[in-house]
This record gives C-alpha cells, sequence and structure tokens, in this order.
C-alpha cells in the first residue's frame, strides 16, 4: 500500500510528476525482466496424442489446451490464472460485440491489420467462411452451441452446402461481422470463446485436416505433428500481440510435445529434468513420494469436470433401463476414488453437474441411503435389477484408454458386472483414437470411461452437449452424446431451461437441477468422480497460471 501524502497543494502537485518518473525508471526495468524470461524450448510428454489437430473437430481438453495460443475466435476467455479466467474479452474483435433486436443480433467490428501464420490478412470474409465450416465438417457442438444461428437448421440438414444466409454476415468494407439468432441466447458468447468458433483462413478445406496444421493467428503455429510421435510448435512469425489479455505473446520460442511411453516414465523424465510437465496424471502410487521428494513441483487445481462411464442406450444390456440402474447401485464411487489416487485428487458423484457448478444441487439417487451424498454401493439392489431386466449373463465390453487410469477404472468396472452375472471383458484402446472411437455408433460400444470439462460456466454445457438429442449423429466420429439418451420431454425442458435463463438465470439454474435429476433417472451414465487437475512441472519452468477453462496456460510459462 502506498502511504497517502499530507494535504499540502505542492505534494499533490508533485505527485503525479513524482510518480510518472518512477512508472518511467521502471518500464525499462519492467521489460527488461519479461525479456530475460523470454526464449527457450519447453518439453512436454503424454502417452498418446488426441487424434485430429482440427479446431472445429477436435474436442479434447489436450488440444482445446494448446488451441488457447494457437487460434482465436472473436471473442475469448482471458488468459490469466484465477477466477478471472472466466472473463470474455475481445480477440479478434476490437470490442464486445453491440446487442440488439432483443439479444438476437451481435455485431462484431473486427481489429485491423492482424493475420495468420501463413501471412494472409484475416478478414470478414474468414469469419463468415469459418461459421460455415463449423456446420461442413459437422463439428461435435454444430447442433448444441451454433444451432440457434439464423440458417443453422438449413446446414444441419445438409451441411455441404451451408451457407448461414442471414445468420453471419461480413461487411468487408465496414470491417463488421453481423450474427443474427433465432432467439435470444445468453450462452452466445461462451460459444463464441472456444476453439469450435475458432477463425480460420475462408480457403480452409471443408473436411478433417487431420495430421495437417491449419494457419490460425495465435502467438504460435504447429510447424509438424505425427500423432503417433511428437508436435513440433513455434512462434508464429506474422503474430504481433494486439491485446494480452486475449492473446498473450508467450515466452518461449518452441514446444515440443512427445508422445508414448508411460506414466511412471514422464514422471522419471521431469524429475531428471529431460521433460518439463506431462499431461497424465502421475500414477498413484508416486504421488505421495512427490508430495515430499518435490513439492514445488506439484500444483493441484480445482476442476469444473467429471469421470464417467457412458451406457449405450441402444445396445444390449443397457437398453434395458433396470440393467443402467443396477450398475449405478453397484459400483463402489470411494472405491474408484482410490483408483484415481485418493481423496486428495477426487470426489465420489453421484450426478451429471459438478458440485459449485450453475444448477448443481447435490443428489445421489444410487447409492444405499438415496438423498444428497454418495454413501455407499447397494449391491442388493442392483442384483435384483439385473434379474428383473433379464440381461443376465449378456456379454459387455468396456472400452477404456491406454493410459493408467482409464484401465484401472476399466478393471474394476469389469470385475463388478461379473460380479452382477455379465461376462465382461476390457477392450483398451490408444488414447489418440478412443474418444472418437466411442462415439461412433458404427463401433457397437456398450460401455467406456470418458471424462468431461467444461467448456464454459453453464448447466447446459455438461447436460445438452452430453445428453442433449442434437448432440446425437449416428455414424460419426462425433457424437458426443456417447450414451445416444434421446429423451424428447428432458429435451423439451433443457430447450426451455436455455431460452428461460435469457431472462431468469437463477431460475433457470433450479430448472437444471431438475434436468439433472430426470437424466440421472435414465441412468444414461454411470458418475464416477470429480477429479483436481495435478501439474507436475520442472524445476525449470517459472510463472504457472492455471485456468479453470485453459487449465496450465502454457504460453504464460517460461523456462530457464
Amino acid at each position: 500500500m502506498i502511504p497517502k501524502l499530507p494535504p499540502a497543494r505542492t505534494a499533490r502537485r508533485a505527485g503525479p510528476v513524482a510518480m510518472l518518473a518512477l512508472l518511467a525508471a521502471l518500464g525499462p526495468t519492467l521489460a527488461q525482466a519479461e525479456d530475460a524470461h523470454r526464449g527457450g524450448t519447453l518439453r512436454l510428454v503424454s502417452v498418446s496424442s488426441q487424434g485430429t489437430l482440427d479446431p472445429h473437430i477436435n474436442y479434447t481438453s489436450q488440444f482445446w489446451q494448446l488451441y488457447a495460443f494457437l487460434y482465436d475466435g472473436l471473442v475469448g476467455f482471458k488468459k490469466v490464472g484465477g477466477t478471472e479466467s472466466k472473463d470474455i474479452v475481445p480477440d479478434l474483435a476490437a470490442a464486445m460485440p453491440v446487442i440488439s433486436n432483443d439479444g438476437k443480433t451481435y455485431t462484431f467490428t473486427l481489429r485491423k491489420g492482424i493475420k495468420f501464420a501463413d501471412g494472409s490478412d484475416m478478414t470478414a470474409t474468414d469469419v463468415v467462411a469459418s461459421f460455415q465450416r463449423i456446420f461442413k465438417v459437422l463439428g461435435p457442438t454444430a447442433g448444441t452451441f451454433y444451432n440457434g444461428i439464423v440458417g443453422a437448421d438449413a446446414c444441419l440438414a445438409d451441411p455441404a452446402t451451408c451457407t448461414l444466409a442471414g445468420g453471419v454476415i461480413g461487411d468487408e468494407a465496414a470491417g463488421t461481422v453481423t450474427i443474427n439468432l433465432t432467439a435470444a441466447d445468453p450462452e452466445l458468447l461462451f460459444k463464441l470463446s472456444v476453439p469450435h468458433a475458432a477463425i480460420l483462413p475462408s480457403e480452409t478445406p471443408a473436411k478433417d485436416n487431420g495430421n495437417t496444421p491449419i494457419p490460425g493467428t495465435g502467438a504460435y503455429v504447429v510447424k509438424s505433428y505425427d500423432a503417433n510421435n511428437s508436435m513440433v510448435i513455434l512462434r508464429n512469425p506474422a503474430f504481433r500481440e494486439w491485446s494480452k489479455d486475449a492473446q498473450p505473446d508467450g515466452y518461449v520460442d518452441q514446444i515440443v510435445y512427445t508422445f508414448g511411453g508411460t506414466e511412471e516414465a514422464a514422471v522419471n523424465a521431469i524429475l531428471n529434468g529431460q521433460a518439463d510437465w506431462m499431461f497424465d496424471t502421475p500414477p498413484a502410487d508416486r504421488l505421495a513420494e512427490l508430495s515430499t521428494s518435490a513439492p514445488g513441483q506439484i500444483h493441484l487445481s480445482p476442476l469444473s469436470a467429471w469421470w464417467y462411464a457412458p451406457m449405450n442406450v441402444n445396445l444390449p444390456p443397457f437398453d434395458n433401463l433396470k440393467a443402467r440402474q443396477a450398475l449405478n447401485y453397484a459400483i463402489d464411487r470411494d472405491a474408484l476414488v482410490s483408483v484415481f489416487g485418493g481423496p486428495a485428487l477426487a470426489k465420489p458423484v453421484c450426478q451429471v453437474l459438478p458440485p459449485e457448478f450453475p444448477g448443481h444441487e447435490d443428489q445421489c439417487l444410487y447409492t444405499l441411503d438415496p438423498g444428497t451424498e454418495w454413501t455407499a454401493p447397494d449391491m442388493d439392489k442392483a442384483l435384483q435389477l439385473v434379474e428383473e431386466s433379464g440381461t443376465k449373463g449378456q456379454k459387455v465390453t468396456v472400452v477404456t484408454e491406454d493410459n493408467a487410469a482409464s484401465r484401472g477404472i476399466g478393471t474394476y468396472l469389469q470385475s463388478v458386472l461379473s460380479d452382477l452375472g455379465y461376462e465382461a471383458a476390457v477392450q483398451t484402446i490408444s488414447g489418440d483414437i478412443q474418444f472418437t472411437y466411442i462415439q461412433n455408433t458404427n463401433n457397437k460400444v456398450q460401455l467406456s470411461i470418458s471424462q468431461w470439462y467444461a467448456d464454459y460456466p453453464a448447466a447446459s454445457n455438461f447436460l445438452n452437449v452430453l445428453f442433449g438429442c442434437d448432440s446425437f449423429h449416428p455414424g460419426t466420429d462425433a457424437s458426443i452424446n456417447i450414451s445416444g439418451l434421446c429423451d424428447k420431454d428432458i429435451d423439451a425442458q433443457m430447450k426451455a431451461a436455455i431460452a428461460l435463463g435469457a431472462t431468469d438465470p437463477v431460475a433457470a439454474d433450479r430448472d437444471w437441477a431438475k434436468i439433472d435429476r430426470a437424466v440421472m433417472e435414465q441412468s444414461p451414465a454411470l458418475p464416477l468422480f470429480t477429479p483436481q487437475q495435478v501439474d507436475l512441472l520442472s524445476t525449470r519452468v517459472g510463472n504457472y497460471q492455471f485456468s479453470s477453462l485453459h487449465h496450465w496456460l502454457i504460453a504464460n510459462a517460461w523456462v530457464q
């Protein structure tokens, strides 16, 4: 705190002059301090990659963490740690939009002079083409995030011919883009802040670009990507910082992301100074050791997230409600927390919405003493339901990722299914394809292990995205409603709650709590636990910042 000056006239007049002199003296020092941290290579490791590089298609926390500094939208979440990380700031737009027409029209003025990594100018044409492309590639959230845009219905019906006529209008001369909605959407700015709304060059092919990098406007650019080996990320030579809040310049010159190996090997590499960070959670048996041997290198952060096991409601045995409910009663969520690493890293959950999230009200249907919290499994009830369902003895395969946590949970579920009388097996798939594999109905996945991390702080981002009819796209790799639940009554309730949020968000959250219960009564998934983020860093890394939405802000860190 700066002490107040005495109330003398000369002191009051001298204050600003002195302050300017002080700032002038400090300015170069602060700049020099930042320059001193600039440069070097950050080395990241992961058991696997997460498939396609395409930001309009990929829907994984691993790659969204990278998209934060590779791509930009019209607006974005503030790139800082702490509570301000949920704030929305202008990004490619010069200011927040002008909202008119009773909340149905958003007009953005674009910044001038912004270029893509290939050197081409970013213009209103690119913005319009990018929104059309979201539908043309049938992005996972096209039907849930952007279906309120005028013309979206036609695009969802025939993606290849999508124009969004009257919905997204660019004016090159004025440098503006106007988005028209069919109804007010209080979540639109959230939806425009996620990577699925990234602005790409207008000539980007309207198909999954796979391993081929697409030029972005961010501070960095992908130089090369081999999903089975590594990714190399360099500074974007065309980038000039236009807003530190929206897209900071970044400190390191290069990021090398290596895929393969095990979590155990990753921990050892970080402790030996051969790597700087691991995406995967360290093995549970190493955490106690690390908490004493390297406490300064571990960062724990709360997440708005859950681990869950979607049950395919359209395939036996889980096309039977009683079979789904039986498994929910039978699992021991405390045991699952132990598999993940213990109560310091996870908390058992019985519902879709995570604790302290909009719309969350404590409720637990599937436990020994149903009420507001998890108590214990009810195996007697579970066995009774299996008998009543007539599904006993059927084959069930649990599809997991090839990492320690997912495999451990899959093995546990296999044992519970066996105890219930099913013929159970585990199928382990590489993490770079597991997420898309379990979404595609052609693969006939009965039960799988997955995770969901909040895209933005709204109940619809869990309930509507994961269990809404508009998220179910049979025969595609972009069907984020993995369970295949499409309950018309629940879907209507969700659409009503979204609309109500525009005028009465408190009442809408009360409705979302009821919807949360209604979804769990249908039991399309096994809620397992809500995790903590564990970041293990090398001693070279400084300026650690955690965003609830982007997680560790990689571009904000430096290396010695």
